[in-house]
């Protein structure tokens, strides 16, 4: 089953001077499939991920989610699709677990002890190893845990499809492999689809297909990586 399809998306940036950053790109990503797109800084991978996750617009082209027509997008986000950042964005005067449960408060999900958006999102903690510290504040978590706390809050909502950009971008080399196995452990344990922007060979060779974005075009690698730990 294909679960995004876009076709000839074009997007140019006018300012300071004008620049096709994205030239006609199409991209099917399948059930269950994990695909990374790599590139230089200002290639134009961010601009290419937040138009696949519909929080940007393309000048050009198309998108199907599942088949069906994007008839209400920010319905669509909150019930198929989940977020990671490099920048986090969670809020601090809020503990783990709110921040969490937040894309069920967008969605206007009840978040009583024993809904279902609550009980999932225990359960996610549990997953990325957070559940004893879901009380706490995030701003008290290091960088690698504030990184678990988004993947759990983008799963919190059960989409279809992760979106992840430079999701270890902040993170030193340690921590970045935990954050980078537990992503793809926990996207492969929920069946979920996934999109991630990174520039490390090692994380990239772990998805199922390995894109790279040059000139506004995107080419697929052919050449499978091979590293030693």
């Amino acid at each position: 089953m294909v679960m995004l399809k876009a076709e000839n998306l074009s997007k140019t940036f006018h300012t300071p001077i004008k620049v096709d950053i994205l030239k006609n790109i199409s991209l099917k990503v399948g059930e269950q499939e994990s695909i990374a797109i790599m590139g230089t800084s200002g290639a134009g991978k961010s601009t290419l991920l937040h138009i696949l996750g519909t929080l940007e617009k393309p000048d050009s082209g198309s998108l199907t989610f599942l088949n069906r027509p994007k008839t209400d997008i920010a319905q669509l986000r909150n019930e198929e699709i989940g977020f990671v950042f490099q920048s986090f964005f969670l809020i601090d005067h809020l503990s783990v677990l709110q921040n969490v449960l937040m894309p069920a408060r967008i969605a206007r999900k009840p978040l009583g002890k024993n809904s279902d958006a609550f009980l999932r999102a225990q359960e996610l903690l549990k997953k990325v190893g957070l559940y004893e510290r879901r009380h706490q504040l995030t701003r008290t978590l290091s960088g690698g845990e504030k990184q678990r706390a988004c993947i759990a809050r983008a799963l919190c909502n059960n989409p279809s499809i992760v979106f992840a950009d430079e999701p270890t971008g902040n993170l030193d080399q340690e921590t970045s492999k935990v954050v980078q196995d537990l992503l793809l452990e926990t996207i492969k344990s929920e069946k979920k689809s996934l999109i991630v922007v990174t520039h490390d060979e090692r994380f990239a060779s772990c998805c199922d297909k390995v894109y790279h974005l040059k000139g506004g075009q995107l080419h697929q690698d052919q050449d499978a990586f091979f590293f030693l730990d």
